[in-house]
């Protein structure tokens, strides 16, 4: 079924994840003159690869991800090892708006994918009553 579809789950999961990057972010530019404030930031890709290695459903070739699983959830992870200023903060403006960007960036084309998803779904649903 059109809901059931394994590849949308996959791009909604990513969309949710690339939501709550942006979040972070800017949470992270609000407190960029906060003394003491460390900067956080969405821990996800990692956990994706260890969750692929586990997949243990049948594949019909290798490169192929197994759908009923519902994946790693990401985590929001302080860094608090650096201290970029004297007063203890360590929110880089410049890096957080390259991470605001790219960001911005993967949403967009995880949208057109989606986009595009839907329309191949359409067009097998009005094809076929014909």
């Amino acid at each position: 079924m059109l809901w059931d579809d394994p590849v949308l789950g996959g791009l909604a999961k990513s969309l949710d994840v690339a939501a709550l990057r942006q979040k972070v972010t800017a949470q992270n530019l609000a407190n960029l003159n906060t003394p003491g404030y460390k900067r956080s930031y969405v821990f996800f890709s990692e956990e994706l690869g260890k969750a692929k290695e586990k997949l243990d459903l049948k594949k019909t070739d290798p490169r192929h991800l197994s759908a009923g699983s519902s994946g790693p959830e990401p985590r929001i992870e302080a860094e608090n090892s650096t201290s970029q200023r004297s007063d203890g903060n360590n929110v880089d403006l410049d890096q957080e708006m390259l991470n605001m960007v790219e960001n911005q960036l993967r949403y967009n084309a995880l949208v057109q994918k989606i986009s595009d998803r839907y329309a191949e779904w359409r067009y097998i649903i009005n094809e076929g009553r014909r």
